[in-house]
């Protein structure tokens, strides 16, 4: 049976702006669907990709909820439409990654915002494992993106081919193991050609290369990680000072001007809600 839609005003999102949240949509998204496991991939030492039997429409950027039954519920951005990539970092990413095929997770969404390209040709800023999404955006917008694409070794280099299948490709590494020895902000300062950005991996390298863009005033945009709780905008979990922007979301990408003069690359919260240095 079909319902008019309940609305809920929120007037402290984005400024002054009112924002109508149609309360039946909300309760559609908290419905979990139950995925079976078809296939575990070892990227590098604690990194794996998990294939599931059910493929996702989504915005490269957007993630999901996993939940990992019996351990918790956490967000992971989509790797590809069928699959998540984790690194080992906790109890809740450990017991992920010691499933196998045929063991079943319950996943929610996807939710937030994704990248968005406005000035193409793009060039992608990938750290770590935050390659998982951007993999995914090279995937759709082959021919008009170029990648810087940065690991602390050789074999922690994700997705290169997929990224060389889109376009140029550069590499660093900490180590020196591949490409550039050092970091990507090091390679960005010589590569030309793009008219934005957009950059996932460790916040503080994500802050170094806000840094750049907002020097050369070139548009970008960020992936942000934050606590998220509920995942639809209701606890509050996950919003950022100054702004008080919720990365479930209004997130969990950003532009550079939404970011400037907060949080980012300084401090973020956890769990309980106090701060923790980064």
């Amino acid at each position: 049976m079909f319902c008019s839609p309940t609305y809920k005003q929120n007037s402290n999102v984005l400024g002054r702006e009112k924002v109508k949240i149609p309360i039946n949509a909300l309760v559609a998204t908290m419905y979990v669907r139950n995925v079976t496991i078809t296939d575990i991939k070892k990227e590098s030492t604690g990194i794996y990709t998990l294939f599931f039997d059910h493929s996702f429409k989504f915005v490269p950027g957007q993630y999901v909820m996993v939940w990992i039954r019996g351990v918790d519920e956490i967000p992971m951005s989509l790797s590809y439409a069928n699959g998540i990539t984790v690194r080992v970092v906790g109890d809740a990413t450990a017991a992920l990654c010691d499933l196998g095929a045929g063991d079943t997770l319950g996943i929610r969404g996807p939710y937030g915002n994704g990248f968005k390209s406005t000035q193409p040709p793009t060039l992608l800023v990938a750290g770590g494992v935050g390659a998982a999404p951007l993999a995914s955006y090279a995937d759709a917008f082959q021919a008009s993106v170029m990648t810087i694409l940065g690991a602390r070794t050789k074999d922690e280099l994700l997705f290169v081919k997929r990224f060389k299948d889109a376009g140029p490709l550069l590499t660093a590494t900490d180590d020196g193991s591949a490409g550039h020895a050092g970091s990507v902000v090091d390679l960005l300062r010589h590569v030309r050609g793009y008219n934005e950005i957009l950059c996932c991996g460790p916040e503080k390298m994500m802050y170094a290369v806000l840094q750049d863009a907002l020097a050369r005033s070139i548009p970008s945009q960020f992936s942000l990680h934050r606590y998220v709780k509920c995942g639809i905008g209701l606890c509050g979990a996950c919003c950022i000072d100054e702004s008080g922007l919720r990365t479930c979301v209004d997130g969990p990408v950003f532009t550079e001007t939404q970011l400037s003069g907060g949080e980012f690359g300084t401090y973020m919260r956890d769990a309980s809600g106090r701060k923790r240095e980064l």
